[in-house]
């Protein structure tokens, strides 16, 4: 696959240009409720002139390239079972598939059946596309998002995606490399830089080694030999593992408990959205499985703008261009049984009721749960899901009136104990690009104790979290940079909470009832709760259709049968 340039903006660094009129950055190598907006400080206005005295900036940016990523066996793999649709016979009746949800799950399920020939028609609740991934623009034309998406290079069926549909070029690539704040240091950062020159897993080695400001040696020993029975188990380990909590786990492996306190209490929050002491240990070796199996695994790209209109709608075009329908307002209101429990009809909110070969709930695990007939409840296939719950979670964008310098063009590990991770979008994002003012996406968690506050006191709690990592730049009481707007976004449910021994709760895509199927990032799959596993899902999903495709015509012949005979 040929590599590709766009604007990007990549390393940021402040240059003070001699002989120049100006000051250059210069950029190395390329159910949702409280979407609240609030402008602050009648002298704060978007598109302010500079100060005077203030000098302009110069802008230089070089995007890096998309890294060879096709020859993993996991890309191949995701690259054949994509394949498989579309060189599968052509039906002779194609299938009328209804699918409620439309985030990456839906999305997938219906660009890969209608792939195969059939035509899906994909209901979406909201009048928006993505899920987890929706964004809104505001009244200004600002864009702000469910959450803070990042895409790495272990998303084998996500990159496979985009090459499908030709967007690949909508990727911006960052360097290799992992940056946490340093509480103790306010201001400072510590990076974990992967070289280019070594494969894996000794480029993620390497960065570890190298990087002596968050562990000692000693720590690193430990931490290793912690990792040995993870390493030489494999997959059959990583499985067993899900009893145990991150942190239960590093004390029985003998790793010290500051190793947790340093690197994964920041990796759980980014993970998960929780604690150490509450996420299973099988979600955090999955990832390092992925990011260290994998040259390019833990390299990560940004999108170039909002994901509604840069991803979701190119696989929108792709269904409808091979006959499927996307259907937006359309909220399953109800799931209709026959006699034999199985599903006769979809019910809309509108009172349409839309009749198919096979049913599909690509909605988050929480939406599904609700809608689960009485008939079924008992069923062990969906009693199990009760302990699938979603974790809370709260995305903040806060549009600053300059630009601040104590940042960089990548996703950062605040190590804060409200916020997740941040991103500068201003920088990172070029749909978002503004050389003069900074705005900040963070992903503020654990959000259990914050879910039901107001906006206000988010971003009050936020901005004291920032001038620890701004101490120069921004200050609680904005008598530093000030904030010109801020957008906060609440999730009360979004990725099921991964505590221990959860994983057996998961359901197959193909439910024990003919004809009725599930996907969604929660359901059976061997990645993560994350746009990887949505997509993943919805491939298996749809696989799981095409395999029962006699077996659906079948239904579809005696139901019209028995209808001719009444």
């Amino acid at each position: 696959m040929s590599q590709w340039a766009c604007v990007s903006t990549t390393n940021l660094n402040l240059i003070n240009t001699q002989n120049s009129q100006s000051t250059a950055l210069s950029f190395h190598g390329s159910e949702i409720v409280g979407r609240n907006l609030r402008f602050l400080g009648s002298q704060a206005t978007l598109g302010k002139r500079p100060r005077k005295g203030v000098l302009p900036l110069k802008v230089v940016c070089v995007d890096y390239p998309r890294p060879e990523l096709d020859n993993t066996v996991n890309f191949l793999e995701a690259a054949f079972l994509s394949s498989s649709f579309r060189t599968s016979s052509r039906p002779t009746k194609p299938l009328k598939v209804v699918i409620a949800g439309a985030g990456l799950a839906g999305l997938s399920t219906a660009k890969y059946l209608a792939d195969a020939g059939h035509k899906p028609i994909l209901l979406e609740a909201r009048d928006v596309l993505g899920g987890k991934v929706a964004a809104w623009k505001d009244n200004d034309g600002d864009w702000y998002e469910t959450g803070l998406h990042i895409f790495f290079g272990a998303y084998p069926n996500v990159q496979n995606l985009f090459g499908e549909l030709g967007i690949d070029d909508r990727l911006q690539w960052k360097e290799h490399s992992m940056i946490f704040a340093m509480p103790n240091k306010p201001g400072e950062f510590s990076r974990f830089d992967f070289p280019e020159v070594l494969p894996a897993p000794l480029n993620g080695i390497w960065a570890i080694l190298k990087n002596n400001e968050m562990l000692t040696w000693p720590e690193k020993v430990k931490f290793a030999i912690g990792l040995v029975p993870a390493i030489l188990g494999g997959q059959a380990y990583v499985e067993a593992q899900d009893g145990l909590t991150v942190k239960e786990w590093m004390r029985k492996q003998g790793i010290p408990d500051r190793v947790t306190t340093e690197v994964f209490i920041a990796m759980s929050k980014a993970l998960n959205f929780i604690n150490p002491d509450e996420l299973s240990m099988q979600c955090i070796l999955i990832a390092l499985n992925r990011f260290l199996q994998e040259k390019h695994g833990s390299k990560m790209a940004f999108l170039d703008g909002n994901p509604p209109e840069r991803l979701c709608s190119p696989i929108v075009d792709h269904i409808q261009s091979l006959g499927g329908e996307v259907r937006l307002n359309s909220r399953l209101q109800k799931i209709e049984l026959n006699n034999d429990g199985t599903v006769k009809s979809f019910v809309l909110n509108n009172n349409n009721v839309i009749e198919a070969d096979a049913y599909v709930s690509a909605a988050p695990v929480d939406i599904f749960k609700r809608l689960v007939p009485e008939n079924w409840k008992e069923i062990p296939y969906f009693k199990k899901l009760e302990k699938l719950v979603g974790v809370p979670v709260i995305n903040v964008h806060i549009w600053f009136d300059r630009k601040l310098k104590n940042t960089y063009d990548h996703l950062l590990f605040s190590r804060s104990p409200l916020l997740s991770v941040y991103a500068d979008m201003s920088v990172t994002c070029k749909e978002y690009y503004n050389p003069n003012q900074s705005m900040l996406e963070l992903v503020f968690a654990p959000a259990e104790e914050w879910i039901s506050r107001s906006d206000s006191e988010i971003i009050d709690a936020t901005l004291i979290e920032l001038a620890k990592l701004f101490p120069d730049e921004i200050s609680a009481d904005q008598s530093k940079a000030k904030i010109l707007k801020y957008h906060v976004v609440k999730t009360p449910r979004s990725v099921y909470k991964t505590i221990p021994d959860c994983e057996p709760c998961r359901p197959l895509q193909r439910s024990p009832l003919e004809g009725f199927y599930l996907a969604g990032d929660y359901t059976k799959q061997k990645y993560l709760a994350s746009m990887e596993g949505a997509v993943l899902s919805g491939k298996l999903c749809a696989q799981a259709i095409v395999q029962d495709y006699d077996l659906l015509v079948a239904r579809g012949q005696k139901r019209l049968a028995e209808a001719g005979a009444r």
